[in-house]
């Protein structure tokens, strides 16, 4: 049992809250209603698989550099509670499940599936060479409601990349908070970051800014696929969710920035797909 919940620390199963509900709202859209069973079963299921996959190589990959970060002691690779090779295995089996999801959805997906895995791959190296490594971070969660709608339709439109961006800058606006508390480690140790590069008292200035257009590009989604009021009452939500969650951080001051603050982001998530829903089953 304690290696089971070792393993679903490593990948942080929890966080899968924040890529989910829009996976589920690019289906919905596709569906123009509520997905079939089969539909709705296997994108769930690619979308664990993808994301464990992405949670252990950056794991993996970054593991020499979170062994140096204090903060960082507890994770189960740092602590030794996980070995490399037992890492690797459940790897392969989320690849596995991944691939094996998208096998049974349209057929564009599996031909696509590599590219979703270079992307979650070259997120944690990304890091290495650019400041810009928070929105790669939020390109690979954007694939979640692009992928939802991919699954179903098998094309691409330019509203469903508008809603893959919001969540891109939305992610990627909260990855860059995140990261600024490292400003001194990273520079220490040649990693990039947003904070970095302009330093993370100008990155909580920057961020609110990438959060406006993230809300103006969730608002234009509504525009383009015609939902019904109700749904801005879900952009709403998540407006003052993100107002509160920038009023309580600041470059001075992570000390509320815990996983209390970060599963409250996944309410942003959770309350834009189910006013898309409600808009959708009920116009």
């Amino acid at each position: 049992m304690n290696k089971l919940l070792a393993h679903i620390n490593n990948i942080s199963l929890h966080h899968t809250v924040f890529a989910l509900p829009f996976a589920y709202m690019g289906a919905f859209l596709a569906a123009n209603g509520l997905p079939c069973w089969h539909n709705f079963l296997f994108i769930t299921l690619a979308m664990v698989g993808a994301r464990s996959c992405a949670m252990i190589l950056d794991n993996l990959i970054d593991l020499k550099y979170d062994r140096l970060q204090p903060r960082l002691k507890k994770r189960p690779l740092v602590a030794g509670e996980l070995k490399k090779g037992e890492v690797i295995i459940l790897f392969f089996f989320c690849l596995a499940l991944f691939i094996y999801a998208a096998l049974q959805l349209e057929p564009i997906c599996i031909y696509l599936a590599p590219l979703a895995v270079f992307i979650l791959a070259i997120y944690p190296y990304t890091k290495r060479f650019t400041y810009l490594c928070h929105f790669v971070l939020g390109t690979a969660l954007s694939m979640a409601p692009i992928g939802g709608w991919i699954a179903i339709k098998g094309t691409l439109n330019f509203p469903i990349l508008c809603l893959g961006l919001g969540v891109c800058l939305w992610i990627g606006g909260f990855d860059a908070l995140y990261g600024s508390q490292d400003e001194a480690f990273d520079k220490s140790h040649g990693l990039h970051s947003l904070a970095t590069k302009f330093s993370a008292r100008r990155v909580f200035r920057i961020v609110p800014v990438v959060h406006i257009v993230s809300l103006l590009c969730f608002c234009a989604v509504g525009y383009f696929f015609a939902l019904a009021p109700i749904y801005y009452a879900g952009i709403a939500l998540a407006a003052i969710t993100l107002v509160y969650q920038h009023s309580i951080v600041s470059w001075q001051d992570y000390s509320r920035l815990t996983q209390v603050y970060f599963m409250r982001n996944g309410l942003v998530s959770i309350a834009i797909f189910a006013f898309t829903a409600i808009s959708i089953l009920y116009r």
